[in-house]
């Protein structure tokens, strides 16, 4: 096993990116498209009409939203096993645009929380979208994610979504066609593997990683993220399946008191955030990557997004909050080649 620095893979990183083929964007790690691969069959290749229809689904999702959170465990699969406890959340929310460029949009998701006319503003998950992506991140379990090579012939047509946490950290990913019928719109990729959630790994520790079907649904009032979930346990060297649980976050539009302080917030911050992310794009122009964090967050998420918090109250600027932020990333995170 080998390291490099996150800044040697940066660099690496953008030397990938500008051979990216013309008229068409690159996220550096995720949105690079394959050089010389084999021309999709014409079955599989999208009009340019067909593509504004995906990105204008993506776009779609952009907006202010009442959530509700709603997460079923519904069938136990190892003997002895008792369901836990549905677990239903509301939340308010509020999503951006931080990119839009021909075949890769990037948007952002901010948490309002507390008092309603002036609710404290919290960074949540983004979602990056790649329009024929020729590498994807695929989670391995034990903190691990290797960046895998994607077949030409699947990635025709298609996009990639990667999610990350809140403190800009990579989560897991998927690739397929959007589907667009009457009054909705859908992109359903197949299983993939990510990290336990929030929900259950501070509470838990009875499976070690989720193997989920992850679908989009862009419908006229909003937008439904449904997930088909198997818990897995993998620690016994065989993979082993715990229960099913069903999930499925609603977005329906509405107009949010307080989000104002939602645009303070990015404004003041998102030049801490764009520098974040670069070091992690950095991160995943490696082969691979361990990332290491307990389940309450205090060894990576916690302080990365406190030092974001300091931008935004006036106590760092943002170089200073970014060295710190780096300085923590590189202790918590190898890259594997």
């Amino acid at each position: 096993m080998r390291q490099m620095s996150i800044t040697g893979y940066a660099m690496a990183g953008a030397a990938a990116a500008a051979m990216a083929l013309a008229g068409c964007a690159s996220t550096g790690t995720q949105g690079a498209l394959a050089a010389g691969g084999a021309a999709p069959a014409a079955a599989e290749m999208r009009s340019a009409a067909q593509v504004e229809a995906d990105r204008q689904a993506i776009l779609a999702m952009v907006g202010e939203y009442d959530v509700t959170f709603d997460f079923t465990e519904t069938v136990p699969i190892a003997a002895g096993y008792d369901l836990a406890e549905d677990k239903v959340t509301p939340a308010r929310e509020v999503v951006y645009v931080i990119a839009d460029e021909p075949g890769f949009i990037s948007l952002q998701h901010l948490l309002l929380v507390g008092e309603r006319s002036d609710p404290m503003v919290i960074k949540h998950w983004r979602q990056d979208w790649a329009y024929e992506p020729s590498r994807l991140m695929a989670y391995r379990g034990f903190n691990r994610w290797d960046m895998t090579d994607v077949d030409p012939g699947q990635a025709a047509g298609a996009w990639s979504q990667t999610v990350y946490q809140v403190d800009d950290s990579p989560r897991y990913a998927g690739i397929a066609r959007w589907e667009h019928a009457d009054g909705a719109s859908t992109w359903d990729p197949a299983v993939s593997w990510r990290p336990l959630p929030r929900r259950d790994a501070t509470t838990r520790d009875d499976y070690d990683v989720i193997a989920a079907v992850n679908r989009h649904t862009v419908l006229e009032w909003g937008w439904t993220h449904e997930q088909d979930n198997s818990k897995l346990v993998l620690r016994d060297g065989a993979e082993r399946e715990l229960v099913r649980e069903h999930g499925i976050n609603t977005y329906r539009r509405a107009s949010l008191e307080g989000a104002g302080n939602a645009e303070r917030y990015w404004a003041a911050t998102e030049g801490y955030w764009a520098m974040v992310r670069d070091a992690w794009d950095g991160i995943m122009a490696a082969p691979a990557f361990t990332v290491e964090d307990d389940a309450e967050g205090t060894m990576l998420y916690g302080p990365v997004l406190n030092e974001g918090q300091a931008v935004f109250m006036g106590g760092k600027d943002v170089d200073a909050a970014f060295a710190d932020a780096l300085a923590i990333i590189e202790r918590q995170v190898e890259t594997v080649r």
